[in-house]
């Protein structure tokens, strides 16, 4: 089952629905930071590890940052690939990796990352796993939505937060994807709960915005953690939107949900685009008709990123 995550996750200030589940949220909390980690003993890896993870939960650009990261490592001739864990709710994001390049999956991502070193990658690019205490790697980046950022800024069931956002104390570098907006307030907050970490910054960018007629009308779906980030960028780009239509995060689409996409562009005389990632999801049959944007996340100072990269990890 699909759900949408509550709306009052995304208030800027915690409602009585979100003060209501506080207790569990500080429950869970304490549960959690006693939870028995078992140590896994492992050989020393020779492979570098950078975990592309999230605080917030869901629709932060961690798949986008991670191909853009392996696009990087490649331009500088680095052997890297993708370590996806498998879950059976995100077959579109390995589908995606796998169209970018060699996707490693296994039920427990230190499998993966041995197979990746055994056929002779040198960086692994993990596509979440921040919260794995089973894995300690080189480099993190916790990705964050500009639109969203902290929420409400509780953890679960409260909030959308995996952990609390003072955590961030302990990490060193932060990722703010979006589109083209105001972070002055974002950083200032992230600034004061830890004054040494590095913000970077990302704009997503659609790359097959010429197979468009921008004249027209076009109905939107998706469903992905964040489209509202989705509908920004098309409009951003001249698109011209008649209706769009929001489905919960990695939504498993039906021939009478497409059907009903079909009428409603019909009624409405538009055309239909979506996600590529939506895209992947959708069975051969129900594609006709159905266009998806294709996007890349054009890092701000990307310099700066690849050369924290190659130092952090000690890539020659």
């Amino acid at each position: 089952m699909n759900l949408k995550k509550p709306k009052f996750w995304d208030y800027k200030k915690p409602n009585i629905y979100a003060y209501c589940l506080l207790p569990i949220a500080y429950l869970l909390q304490i549960l959690n930071s006693f939870k028995f980690v078992k140590k896994i003993k492992t050989k020393k890896l020779k492979i570098k590890t950078i975990c592309v993870g999230n605080i917030y939960i869901g629709g932060t650009g961690k798949t986008s940052l991670s191909i853009k990261i392996n696009e990087l490592l490649n331009t500088n001739n680095i052997k890297s690939c993708f370590i996806k864990k498998i879950y059976k709710n995100q077959i579109d994001e390995k589908k995606l990796l796998e169209t970018r390049g060699k996707v490693f999956s296994s039920l427990k991502r230190i499998d993966a990352i041995n197979q990746a070193e055994n056929e002779k990658f040198e960086v692994a690019i993990l596509d979440d796993g921040l919260q794995d205490h089973t894995l300690k790697c080189d480099i993190n980046f916790i990705c964050f939505n500009n639109l969203n950022w902290k929420g409400n800024g509780l953890t679960i069931p409260a909030g959308p937060l995996r952990e609390n956002i003072y955590q961030l104390k302990k990490y060193q570098h932060v990722f703010l994807n979006g589109n083209h907006d105001d972070l002055s307030d974002i950083k200032k907050d992230i600034l004061l709960i830890n004054s040494n970490i590095n913000i970077h910054t990302g704009i997503y960018q659609p790359i097959n915005i010429h197979e468009f007629d921008k004249s027209t009308q076009y109905l939107v779906f998706s469903g992905i953690g964040n489209h509202q980030t989705f509908i920004k960028m098309i409009e951003e780009n001249g698109f011209n939107i008649s209706k769009d239509i929001e489905f919960p995060d990695h939504y498993k689409y039906t021939e009478k949900d497409i059907k009903q996409i079909l009428d409603q562009a019909n009624s409405l005389n538009s055309k239909i685009i979506t996600t590529e990632k939506d895209y992947l999801r959708l069975e051969n049959k129900m594609t006709k008709g159905i266009k998806f944007i294709k996007s890349t996340l054009e890092i701000i100072d990307e310099k700066k990123l690849i050369n924290t990269i190659l130092e952090k990890n000690e890539i020659n």
